[in-house]
This record gives structure tokens, C-alpha cells and sequence, in this order.
């Protein structure tokens, strides 16, 4: 393997897709969008056509072809992150049934019940609570709601891997990704027949299974002449967006962890062995090594609710921080608190019809005031995460931030305060998928797991400290018991 060889990420987010392009050294050398939306025809639901996934790929290929043509010429290897939990369904011919319900669907409630009755041994299998965002009670929804269509289902591939079927024409996805969708025996890393026949399916509707390190295809010939690359270029298992965000910041031994802000919040810990908690909301997944295993708490709303503020009050993200930046102490101790459940929650709460909420607004509140309160919000959601995770028996002294939140440096200090644990930023912590993708295809054409994940350069450390701590704590408490009254009161949801 050469240091001029390049590998590419692709990163299927929520909202976008990214390309990143690295050298034989590791160093990134191109990169590349292409924005995505979601239709929400209906309450609690969340789609995407998966055309729009194909088509963000063909743009954002041809702006890094146009960026770095040189070295994209030179590409080896192709590693994918995607989102996960969505349910791509094919008929015989491969073609699409219907738009995909994507992670954030909170639609299947009812069917998530029907699949613990269905399947007792269900947590102990997959590890995880039967939880809205899943994969399995969607087809459970689809099988009730649109029977005709589920008669035609001859495939289920999560959106990572519908976009790898178009690259090479494989149905493969990895370890990483199948562990969340309830049908996988996560200890075994395996499809499990009895979780599967819960749903109606069989392995006869599931891609094959390759570690995310390891080869899953190549590309096809005619994507290879017409991008000008080599027509060997090998495709890696990849991962779900999690573990290879992991991949993406060093990650890989048992006790690393990062938090991840994006459109969703997560706290991720490595484990060596598969380590199930369900109780607690916690999810037990598989790692993108083999051998390795992860916990994770995961919030629904989390970098999202401050573009959802900033539009709500007509301002852009830099000029809210500035403004909350310029607090005093006193502003943020009077400060109201917010409930981040703008799309339902998954750690701790398990409740797809949470929705978020204002606490102590008076005539004295101003923008600012109400810009933190949703910055401490999320943090206070992630504190609830770590209180979940060392309930299942992990715990952490340090964390990396990644994600488009990990941008802000005030954000990022909060959070340590929050969480009591020293947060540390990375140089290009809000490529952190890609990153990881573009890893993982070099690691399936030939490089090794040490030279290829080193972590980023810290180029900052936030250290929590005690007299915000002591400030927190007691808003933290007030936070925590907000959520059960508010819980009991009629939803406004139809």
C-alpha cells in the first residue's frame, strides 16, 4: 500500500451526506456535501426517499472530484457510515416499496410491545429494549398498516447498505449497523432466526454479514470508469454512524469513549465483551472491530434543538452563542431550564411521545437566557445518559466530543461541568463518521487496525469545575423531576 493511495468515506447522515477522502498516511486530503431533508407526513413519522441518498451521492462524488482530482484518481478503498435503524424495503427486482422510515420514526409504539410479547427472549438476544427507532417494529407497523406491501418485501437493507447495493451490487451489512435493528444475536454477531420469525422474516430477507473492517464487494465497473478510478476497488463492511464515528476518533480500546452532537445525542464506551442492560435504556451493540462490543445512551434531540431555537427566535447559531457567552453567572443560575424532548426520547425515559418544554420563564428572560437553557438542556439529557450507563456498570473519567455541537467550545465546557468528566476536543471532530468510514475502507484494503486509527490531535481539553458543578447539580435535580408530571398530563399530539 502506497501513501499516495486514497480512501473514501461516506457518511449517509439525517440531514447530510458526507464524503471524506484520506492518504495512505491517514491525512485528509478532499472532502465534500451534499444536503439532505425528511418529510414528516404525519405525527410521530420521519422519511426519506432513498433516491435522495443516490442523488446526494452522485453531487457530492463529483464536487470531490472537481476538488481533488488527483487524488481521487488514486482511490483504493471505499468505507460507509450511515445512519442507522432505517428500514429500506425491496421487492424481487430490488426496487424500493416505499419511502424509508427512518431512526427518528416513533410510529411503531404499539408494535414494539407486540414484539416483546412475541419474543421472550428478545432482551437477552439483542441486548436492547424493543424501542420505536428500531428496525424490527417497523416492519411489525408496515405488516399491520400496509400488508399488500409487506407481501412484496423480499429484502430489508438499512440505508448504508441500500446505498452499497448501488455501489457494487452486494446485499452485505456489518455487525455494527444489524445490531440495531432487533434482529441480531448480538453476542454471537450473528442474524437470529427466532428474533427474526417475531417479525415475519428470515435470513432469506437479510444481507449477508461481514465485520466492518472487512471486504464487502467492489465496485462496480461502470461507477469505476465513470468516476476514473481503478476497477478494484474494494468496499468495505463499514459501519453504523456510531461505531464508526468511534473508528474516527481512536475509540477502540475498552474504556474509550466519545459524546457525539449531532442531530441525535450519544454517549459511546468501548466494552470488550457484549455487556446488556436494557433496564436502563442503555443500548448494547457491536463495535466496528471484531471482539469488541459498546455501550451507548442515546437522546433524540441533542446539536438539533439549538437549530431549532435559532430558527424559532430568528437568529443564526454564532450570534446566539456569542449572546449566551456574554451571560454572567447570576443570568445562568436564574437561567429557565428546557426539556430537549423535541422528538420523543430514547435514554433514560424510553418514550416516543416526550416532548420538550420551558420551566421558569419570566418577564426577565431574554433570548440569551433561553439560548443556554437549551445548550444545558441537552447536557443535562447527556448526564442522564452517563447516570444510565454506570447503572449498567461503565464508567468513564474523560470523553472526546464530536459532532457539529463539539464546534463550540462554551458548549463543550458545559458539558464537562455537567457530566463531572473531562471533555476533550479533536482537529476535525465534526468529521468523525466520514473519518472513520474512510478508515475502515483502508483497513479493508490492507492496512492494519493500530496505524489506522490513531486519534485526531487534542487540540483542546475542558476540565469540569467545582463551583459550576455545585450550580448544576442542584438544576440538574430540578430538570430530573420535571419529566414524570409533565408526562402525565394529556398530549397535545394527535
Amino acid at each position: 500500500m502506497s501513501r499516495d493511495d486514497t480512501f473514501l468515506g461516506i457518511d449517509l447522515g439525517t440531514s447530510e451526506l458526507k464524503l471524506l477522502l484520506i492518504d495512505g498516511s491517514g491525512a485528509v486530503v478532499g472532502r465534500a456535501a451534499a444536503p439532505l431533508t425528511v418529510s414528516r407526513p404525519a405525527p410521530l413519522w420521519s422519511e426519506q426517499d432513498p433516491a435522495d441518498w443516490s442523488t446526494a451521492t452522485t453531487r457530492a462524488i463529483e464536487q470531490l472530484r472537481g476538488s481533488a482530482p488527483a487524488a481521487f484518481a488514486r482511490l483504493r478503498g471505499i468505507g460507509l457510515s450511515g445512519q442507522m435503524h432505517g428500514a429500506v424495503l425491496l421487492d424481487g427486482q430490488d426496487r424500493v416499496l416505499r419511502p424509508a422510515i427512518l431512526w427518528n420514526d416513533g410510529r411503531s409504539h404499539a408494535e414494539c410491545d407486540e414484539l416483546t410479547a412475541a419474543a421472550p427472549k428478545l432482551h437477552a438476544i439483542a441486548g436492547n429494549l424493543a424501542m420505536p427507532g428500531f428496525t424490527a417494529p417497523k416492519l411489525l407497523w408496515v405488516r399491520k398498516h400496509e400488508p399488500e406491501r409487506f407481501d412484496r418485501v423480499r429484502s430489508v437493507l438499512l440505508p448504508k447498505d441500500y446505498l452499497r447495493l448501488l455501489l457494487t451490487g452486494e446485499k452485505v451489512s456489518d455487525p455494527s449497523d444489524a445490531a440495531g435493528t432487533l434482529w441480531l444475536d448480538v453476542a454471537r454477531r450473528d442474524w437470529s432466526d427466532e428474533l427474526l420469525a417475531a417479525t415475519g422474516l428470515t435470513r432469506a430477507h437479510m444481507p449477508r454479514l461481514v465485520e466492518s473492517n472487512a471486504p464487502s464487494g467492489v465496485l462496480r465497473a461502470e461507477l469505476a470508469d465513470a468516476w476514473g478510478v481503478a476497477r478494484d476497488v474494494v468496499v468495505a463492511g463499514g459501519a453504523g454512524d456510531n461505531a464508526a464515528s468511534a473508528i474516527g476518533i481512536g475509540a477502540t480500546a475498552p474504556g474509550s469513549g466519545f459524546v457525539s452532537m449531532g442531530t441525535s445525542g450519544v454517549l459511546f464506551v468501548v466494552n470488550d465483551r457484549f455487556r446488556p442492560n436494557p433496564a436502563s435504556a442503555v443500548h448494547a451493540f457491536c463495535h466496528a472491530l471484531p471482539q469488541r462490543w459498546h455501550q451507548m445512551s442515546v437522546m433524540l434531540t441533542a446539536a438539533s434543538a439549538l437549530r431549532w431555537f435559532c430558527q424559532l427566535s430568528g437568529t443564526t447559531e454564532a450570534e446566539l452563542l456569542e449572546e449566551i457567552e456574554a451571560l454572567g453567572e447570576d443570568d445562568l443560575a436564574a437561567a429557565p431550564l428546557f426539556l430537549p424532548y423535541l422528538a420523543g426520547e430514547r435514554t433514560p425515559h424510553n418514550d416516543p411521545f416526550a416532548t420538550g418544554a420551558f420551566h421558569g420563564l419570566t418577564h426577565e428572560t431574554r433570548r440569551a437566557h433561553a439560548g443556554y437553557a437549551v445548550l444545558e438542556g441537552v447536557a443535562f439529557g447527556m448526564a442522564d445518559g452517563l447516570a444510565a450507563l454506570r447503572a449498567a456498570g461503565t464508567d468513564v473519567t474523560q470523553l472526546s466530543i464530536v459532532g457539529g455541537g463539539a464546534r463550540s467550545r462554551f458548549w463543550a465546557q458545559l458539558m464537562a461541568d455537567a457530566l463531572g468528566v473531562e471533555i476533550v476536543r479533536h482537529a476535525d471532530a465534526d468529521a468523525g463518521g466520514a473519518l472513520g468510514a474512510a478508515r475502515l475502507g483502508r483497513m479493508a484494503a490492507g492496512a492494519g487496525v493500530d496505524e489506522s486509527c490513531p486519534p485526531p490531535p487534542i487540540t483542546d481539553r475542558c476540565t469540569p469545575s467545582p463551583a459550576r458543578q455545585d450550580v448544576l447539580a442542584r438544576r440538574l435535580a430540578v430538570f430530573r423531576s420535571l419529566y414524570a408530571p409533565l408526562r402525565a398530563l394529556p398530549s397535545l399530539r394527535t
